[in-house]
């Protein structure tokens, strides 16, 4: 561990160079420190983190910047969630505070807002849909052999997809398929509805030359609207602070949109929880992709109750402001399940 003035100076350069994105001097250090200290101590102070590895020098600049040690141990021991300006809080209320018709438009309006805030890539993911039912399923014709499905859940979603039927597929059989999916899974919770149970249904309720690709149908309509929704926003954000080399940036980007890759990013922050922050951060060097080692991943959980838990993401460079964005998070997580809480209140 560090000592109490080591930490400070450690603390003062992490501020300043998240700030002015420069190298920081003693002599910027001994100006801001609270406590006033010979520029000789300061310099001595500062070679001891850096022979900690908690600073480096960077080219011919007499200036340190942190190391990814240092950012570590900064996050671990020192960092502290900054209020943000009331204007800040004011405009994610507003822009939470009007109708929404599905919980998805609210988890995408979430990721929106994160990003307008931070202009970094937000990510947003639902709540669990481990307590929500089946409660209608219709199959509208649109064209010769085509269809939409629609399947509405019990938190007031509506999951559609068009699907191209089989040559000679009879009208009284999508018929009886849309009656026995009605009598037999409304009121089934999506969790509980899995290809076993389904083929079984199949099998007594649903005879016919065309019995199974129906039943893929309402196979794939069920795992869609099961599967946890990812919303991304500001990808072009992330380039703010790529290099130059034009196949890492069209590689980054195309990452970014990589909804698997994104999840397991956020599964790893989250099976690495430890005292209970509300907000991880990963670093660039913790994440398991080199065209990541410039960026830090912020995520943080939300709970809304019984009906699950959900998670939101900031992806950024790795000298962003952490005080201000684990802040900013911590505030957003709460007054997102605030309205997503109101929001199946008008259900129960």
């Amino acid at each position: 561990m560090l000592t109490e003035r080591q930490e400070l100076i450690l603390k003062t350069i992490m501020k300043d160079f998240t700030q002015t994105h420069e190298p920081v001097g003693s002599k910027t250090v001994m100006m801001q420190l609270p406590i006033k200290y010979s520029s000789a101590t300061i310099r001595n102070e500062m070679a001891v983190l850096e022979e900690q590895g908690l600073i480096e020098k960077t080219h011919s600049s007499s200036g340190r910047v942190p190391s990814s040690e240092g950012y570590r141990y900064y996050l671990d021991n020192l960092v502290e969630p900054l209020q943000l300006p009331d204007s800040v809080y004011d405009k994610i209320v507003y822009q939470l505070d009007r109708p929404f018709h599905q919980v998805n438009e609210i988890v995408q309006e979430a990721a929106k807002i994160l990003s307008d805030l931070t202009n970094y890539t937000a990510f947003a993911e639902g709540p669990e849909t481990h307590s929500v039912t089946v409660t209608g399923f219709r199959i509208v014709p649109l064209s010769n052999r085509q269809v939409m499905a629609i399947l509405v859940t019990s938190d007031g979603n509506v999951q559609n997809q068009v699907y191209t039927l089989p040559h000679n597929i009879h009208g009284d059989e999508v018929e009886k398929a849309v009656r026995m999916i009605n009598d037999k899974l409304v009121g089934k919770n999506l969790k509980e509805i899995t290809p076993s149970l389904l083929k079984t249904l199949s099998t007594s309720d649903l005879a016919g030359e065309h019995s199974s690709e129906l039943l893929e149908l309402v196979e794939d309509v069920i795992k869609d609207a099961a599967s946890e929704q990812m919303y991304v926003d500001g990808q072009i954000n992330l380039l703010n602070n790529a290099t130059d080399n034009v196949k890492n940036i069209r590689s980054l980007y195309e990452l970014v949109g990589h909804n698997d890759l994104i999840s397991d990013l956020m599964n790893l922050s989250k099976s690495n929880e430890e005292d209970n922050f509300p907000v991880q951060v990963r670093l660039g060097s913790e994440l398991p992709n080199e065209l990541l080692k410039d960026y830090s991943l912020l995520t943080a959980e939300y709970s809304v109750g019984s009906h699950g838990k959900g998670t939101i993401a900031l992806l950024g460079p790795t000298n962003m402001p952490y005080s201000q964005m684990i802040g900013l998070l911590e505030y957003f997580r709460n007054e997102l399940a605030k309205k997503l809480l109101d929001y199946y209140g008008k259900f129960q």
